[in-house]
């Protein structure tokens, strides 16, 4: 792969089209503006991180997650541009515009997470794997559906989706975003039928042949043709290491907060990742505020910035084997040996005290009835076999009609039914729930 094929302002879904007006800020500048301004983005603001929400005690959402991702990400996109410069001064690529890319990339990575965390995606896939949903596979197949898209249901394949599929109403291409952008949040750039026992994939095979057309446009390696996988274009890189930087980390701060981390524990976790003497540079300016908010932010910080410098130093070190296609793992999997041991520690401690806390687990255990019971109810009227049915049809004049749920396949019509639901927020997944099981009623 090279890097002026890379980085693309190709729009998706506007190939045809030469933009001859001058534009103050370049493509991938605004990429970043249209996803903040946009509606799915907005709901992120209502969708569960981790902890339940809201609370008296202020934590992370997915919205105050993606807007911190994307500051770690635009970090790290800057660093790399500027030493991609330094190493290739006369190339035309646009090694300025990394951090734009990244950035973008960064504020989309969960556009397409269903509402109640992973807890929604768990959902989804049980729905049609053991629940309720697996009646409608040899339908599905007969239909040449790929009925793996939905029992390996992945958050990141649904972003891409989001961003790309023509809604009812709407204008081709989607979001029209610019092909490095759309390719940078592909953290499995590969078909359900490729995902392995992990179940991991990156489009659906509704976006099979725009995602073909978006990754050789770009010039990403395609590893084999069917099941189609390409190798990953190099930004993801920085978009999962930007991700993998901010949430062990703020999940580790909020938990603090909320009490299930000790302030001690907490220090020593952000701790554990510094030498010895830069430890006690540490403690020495700890000692000048006494807020403890106040030292774990600052501990929080710092560790920030430690990661930061890794992870680049990692994908700058890779950089050929990145391009090959050759490279495994992700960037903070790579990081140098302390840091690397201490975040496998916080990684096993947060398991045991955060992901699985008592009301960490409430919530993806309601999360799982929530979103069960709406699948059930709204796939079931949109693959009723007698759609004239008084009862589907009132069901679904409750889906919006972007959402194409008189669509021709069964296949096209259950992803219809997953837009609508993986697009609601917590709080509109739980009131729809309350309103079709008659637990509460609208007033007129």
């Amino acid at each position: 792969m090279n890097w002026q094929q890379l980085l693309s302002a190709k729009r998706f879904g506007m190939e045809k089209y030469h933009d001859d007006k001058h534009h103050d800020r370049t493509d991938f500048q605004r990429d970043y503006d249209r996803l903040i301004f946009s509606s799915p983005f907005r709901r992120l603001q209502n969708k569960t991180q981790v902890f339940p929400l809201p609370g008296s005690v202020f934590v992370h959402n997915r919205l105050t997650h993606s807007i911190e991702v994307s500051c770690v990400g635009r970090s790290l996109g800057e660093i790399i541009g500027r030493e991609l410069r330094k190493k290739y001064p006369d190339s035309p690529a646009h090694f300025e515009e990394i951090s734009s890319i990244v950035a973008a990339a960064c504020l989309a990575h969960d556009l397409g997470n269903p509402p109640f965390g992973h807890s929604g995606e768990r959902a989804i896939t049980s729905y049609f794997r053991e629940g309720n949903g697996r009646h409608l596979e040899q339908k599905v197949c007969e239909e040449n559906g790929r009925w793996e898209d939905f029992t390996n249901f992945e958050g990141n394949a649904n972003s891409i989706r989001m961003l790309i599929h023509q809604f009812n109403g709407r204008r081709p291409g989607g979001f029209v975003m610019t092909y490095s952008t759309l390719a940078s949040i592909a953290k499995y750039p590969y078909s359900a039928l490729a995902a392995g026992k992990k179940g991991k994939f990156g489009f659906f095979q509704a976006e099979e042949e725009d995602f073909r057309k978006i990754a050789d446009g770009l010039g990403m390696l395609c590893l084999q043709e069917s099941p189609l996988k390409y190798a990953r274009h190099p930004l993801v890189y920085l978009v999962e290491a930007a991700d993998d930087i901010c949430y062990r980390t703020m999940d580790i701060e909020d938990a603090h907060k909320l009490g299930l981390l000790s302030t001690e524990q907490t220090k020593s976790l952000f701790m554990d990742f510094f030498s010895e003497e830069r430890q006690k540079k540490m403690l020495y300016t700890m000692q000048r505020v006494s807020d403890t908010n106040e030292q774990i932010a600052y501990l929080r910080s710092s560790l920030i910035g430690l990661l930061v410098d890794e992870c680049t130093t990692v994908f700058l070190n890779n950089e050929d084997l990145i391009l090959e296609g050759k490279f495994e793992g992700a960037l903070i999997d790579h990081i140098s040996a302390l840091p690397n041991k201490a975040n496998k520690e916080a990684n096993e401690i947060s398991y045991r005290k955060i992901y699985k806390a008592k009301d960490v687990v409430d919530i993806e255990l309601a999360g799982h009835r929530i979103i069960g019971f709406l699948l059930d109810t709204f796939i079931t009227a949109a693959t009723d076999d007698n759609p004239k049915g008084k009862y589907s049809e009132l069901v679904l004049s409750r889906v919006s009609e972007q959402f194409e749920t008189d669509a021709p396949t069964l296949y096209e019509r259950i992803l219809a039914i997953l837009d609508f639901i993986s697009g609601m927020t917590d709080i509109y997944a739980l009131d729809l729930y309350r309103k079709l099981t008659g637990m509460s009623l609208p007033t007129v």
